[in-house]
């Protein structure tokens, strides 16, 4: 098959993401193009996957409309793999071959970042932006037209970071202006949004069916990209049956996600710890905790955001994604950083209810008491600043303390202090059996 993307990362979600999406095109015979793999960090792990001859095992196991699911692929999707820390000729030599389409990239969040200490003559350029710089130069000095560039790190607007990025270096390196024309016109850096829990190489009966394969990746069975713009005719997606939408803007999908998916994970984690509960797995089969969740999604948050196909059935498929048997999902790992998730994912929901129907939200006001409580009384993983405002301050100076929440939440006090007396008094269990009788 041809070469058709140039893939910056070897990690576990892009190879149970996309190079999963590729795989199955091609041999659904949609498409026919392999990815070109290139190392993101020195000292990275391409060289083992080339002596596997880029082919690995990927399971795919969770609920699906109710129906438990476990899917095994042999992903052979990648042609090669390409260490430019080690020869960078070949990573440049990338730029010569015309058939290159698109650019996929997961350098994590801090990966689309500008780095004034680059130097165009490095080899490579340390930053992933850099090194896209420096690619596509070699690109534009073959007079070869430019590419698809599809970021899937979770940061805002990626696409458009990206090209920000590649522009900062251009003027930088002083590049003339017409690589800088030809960057703007001739290349697509395109927004997108990618959701899937890709856990890695799996711990159970999996790995022992494969020993030899350290590349062996798992995730689960939901995925969704979605996409500014439409290259379906380039890269048939959706009629390869993929959960992929292709927009004209990525925020309202962001929106769904993070007061969905990321609102229920932080609105039930403070309480569901307080009363024990240590995964995600085992509050889906607790009857309190799961009743809050049901309550506090149906009730208030879907509601509050607007009910309609997309958002209720991304929201069936939130309970289905929970309830994974295969994922152990620590809450622990969720509470990580919880007062400035809160703010983002749960707070919005929580005023745009009370400014929507006149009154605040009772499931998610009492997240926010919980929150409070599980500050104050167990162990949270945050800024010792964040931790000291909270421990050792009251609610009304907590609430008012606009460095917190970015805003002077004392509209809130007199609610927040009779559900914090509640948990005090009857115990996190109580105080949420009081709140469902609401």
């Amino acid at each position: 098959m041809k070469e058709t993307v140039i893939q910056f990362g070897e990690g576990n979600f892009l190879r149970g993401f996309f190079d999963w999406f590729l795989d199955g095109l091609n041999k659904q015979g949609l498409y026919d193009g392999k990815a070109v793999i290139v190392q993101s960090r020195a000292g990275g792990k391409t060289a083992g996957l080339v002596e596997q001859d880029c082919k690995y095992n990927l399971y795919l196991r969770g609920i699906e409309m109710g129906e438990v699911k476990n899917e095994h692929y042999i992903i052979e999707a990648i042609s090669r793999c390409v260490d430019p820390y080690k020869d960078f000729d070949a990573f440049l030599s990338l730029a010569d071959n015309p058939d290159f389409r698109f650019v996929v990239s997961n350098t994590t969040e801090a990966g689309i970042a500008f780095d004034d200490n680059c130097k165009f003559d490095d080899k490579p350029c340390l930053s992933f932006p850099g090194k896209v710089t420096q690619l596509l130069y070699k690109r534009y000095e073959n007079g070869l037209g430019g590419f698809v560039l599809l970021p899937c790190e979770l940061i805002d607007s990626n696409g458009d970071e990206l090209k920000k990025c590649v522009l900062q270096y251009a003027d930088l390196w002083q590049l003339p202006e017409g690589f800088k024309d030809w960057i703007i016109n001739e290349n697509k850096f395109v927004n997108t949004l990618v959701d899937r829990i890709v856990t890695g190489y799996p711990d159970d009966d999996a790995a022992t069916l494969h020993p030899d394969d350290k590349y062996l990746d798992a995730g689960e069975v939901f995925h969704l990209w979605v996409i500014e713009g439409d290259f379906e005719n380039e890269l048939p997606l959706k009629k390869g049956g993929y959960n992929v939408v292709w927009t004209s803007d990525v925020k309202p999908y962001k929106k769904i996600k993070v007061r969905i998916l990321n609102g229920a994970h932080t609105s039930m984690v403070a309480g569901a710890l307080l009363s024990g509960v240590e995964t995600v797995g085992e509050c889906m089969q607790n009857d309190l905790v799961s009743g809050f969740l049901n309550r506090a999604m149906y009730k208030e948050i879907l509601p509050t955001i607007g009910e309609n196909e997309e958002s209720l059935s991304f929201a069936k498929a939130v309970f289905d994604r929970f309830s994974n048997p295969y994922i152990k999902h620590q809450l622990r790992s969720i509470a990580l950083n919880s007062v400035s998730k809160f703010g983002v994912r749960v707070l919005p929901t929580l005023l745009e209810y009370k400014e929507k129907f006149g009154e605040y939200p009772p499931c998610l006001t009492m997240s926010l008491a919980y929150l409070i409580a599980f500050y104050k009384n167990d162990e949270p993983k945050d800024d010792e600043s964040v931790i000291g405002k909270i421990k050792n301050n009251s609610i009304a100076e907590i609430l008012s303390d606009a460095s917190l929440w970015q805003r002077d939440l004392s509209g809130l006090t007199v609610l927040v202090e009779e559900y914090y007396a509640v948990i005090e008094k009857s115990g996190a269990k109580g105080a949420m059996e009081w709140i469902l009788s609401k």
